[in-house]
């Protein structure tokens, strides 16, 4: 297997863009991410595409060929990959894949939702068809009541409190308020979070990822054929992407996600690599819980840990954990089938020192951590800076 590293990146800024397509939004990421590259479209070999619903969110199908002619890449396969808000997380997964066994040298990796077309109960009822459509869905279960009652049992079982899923908010709203490129640049404080508008008990409208529209992309070469093309080449130094049951009554467990252990075990297995050793990382903070969960499952703390932990403040920008620099799906925002790459363009922000008021001092392990449903899919990435 081929060392393998991104070349190049580039984004969108994630918002609601009424005046922007579907194709539009992931045109723009794929070209800034050829320029920041250096590569012309007849350099790629493969272009992958990481998207959820475009077919329901916009009523267009046969989208990677679709973006790819756009932005002038044709004659190359062209495919689409699905696995709910993981897709461009799946999709890198298999694009690193390609590149690592030889297969391509050069792979675009372009992730893309444009959500705002639809209203918001029509927003919901596409994002629940990532659950288990003859169960908890058919009961009228939505994405906000199956995290609603993961944090009820995580609330039960360890003693964690609404003010530490506020102080995750508070941070990430923070971090969000640096970030040009953020969906909603707004500080907010702990009172506000508490007493938001409720969604569903025990999470408020601050403890919910926002309906965004944006693209994010990453050109991945093997790492010596990289350095041709930027001094500053990221390193791939481990990736992984797991599964679990789609329905939350399939799990033995609802306050541990089986699939985010397993991904990260393999992922640090393969960089020869500790959860200590991450100096930063960008998780799945699709409701404030998540992140809570997701550092526990990756092994930054120990379970239930995870509340206390980020109350402290240690996942802050100037904490000893940082988590979510880029203000996370919370405040940057969460267009799906974007968000995997745009964490991993996020990581490289960083690595490259380019991230303004947000640049972190050790930068040189970063994580990210996609998640797809309520933990059916998940891919862990580890970059380094070479």
């Amino acid at each position: 297997m081929r060392e393998v590293a991104i070349a190049g990146f580039g984004k969108t800024p994630f918002g609601a863009f009424a005046g922007q397509d579907i194709c539009s939004l992931a045109v723009t990421a794929t070209r800034k991410c050829m320029e920041n590259g250096h590569i012309q479209p007849s350099q790629v070999d493969a272009f992958y595409l990481g998207n959820f619903a475009g077919p329901s969110f916009t009523g267009q199908n046969h989208l990677a060929p679709y973006v790819a002619g756009e932005a002038g890449i044709t004659g190359v396969p062209c495919t689409r990959f699905e696995a709910a808000c993981a897709s461009s997380g799946a999709a890198f997964f298999h694009a690193w894949s390609a590149v690592a066994a030889g297969v391509y040298d050069t792979v675009l990796v372009t992730g893309v939702e444009k959500m705002t077309s639809q209203t918001t109960p029509k927003v919901a009822e596409i994002l629940a068809g990532a659950g288990d459509m003859s169960g908890e869905m058919l009961a009228g279960a939505t994405f906000p009541a199956l995290f609603a009652m993961i944090a009820h049992r995580h609330m039960h079982e360890f003693g964690t409190t609404r003010e530490q899923m506020a102080a995750v908010a508070v941070k990430n709203h923070a971090n969000g308020a640096l970030n040009p490129d953020a969906h909603l640049r707004k500080v907010i404080t702990i009172e506000q979070a508490l007493n938001g508008k409720p969604v569903s008990s025990p999470l408020t409208v601050f403890d919910c990822s926002l309906v965004s529209d944006g693209a994010a992309s990453v050109l991945l070469m093997p790492l010596d054929r990289a350095r041709n093309f930027t001094d500053k080449p990221i390193r791939v130094r481990g990736v992984a992407q797991t599964s679990d049951h789609v329905a939350l009554d399939k799990k033995e467990t609802i306050t541990t996600f089986p699939a985010v252990r397993a991904a990260a075990e393999k992922a640090y297995r393969m960089s020869g690599v500790t959860a200590a050793d991450i100096d930063f990382a960008e998780v799945h903070d699709c409701f404030t819980i998540a992140e809570i969960i997701a550092i526990e499952d990756l092994g930054f703390v120990s379970k239930g840990a995870g509340g206390p932990f980020s109350a402290a403040g240690h996942t802050a920008l100037r904490g000893s954990k940082p988590v979510n620099t880029s203000g996370g799906l919370k405040s940057k925002g969460h267009p799906v089938g974007a968000t995997g790459v745009a964490q991993l363009c996020d990581l490289v922000l960083q690595m490259r020192g380019e991230a303004g008021a947000r640049q972190l001092e050790r930068t040189r392990l970063g994580l990210a951590q996609n998640l797809g449903g309520s933990g059916a899919t998940c891919v862990v990435t580890i970059l380094e800076a070479a």
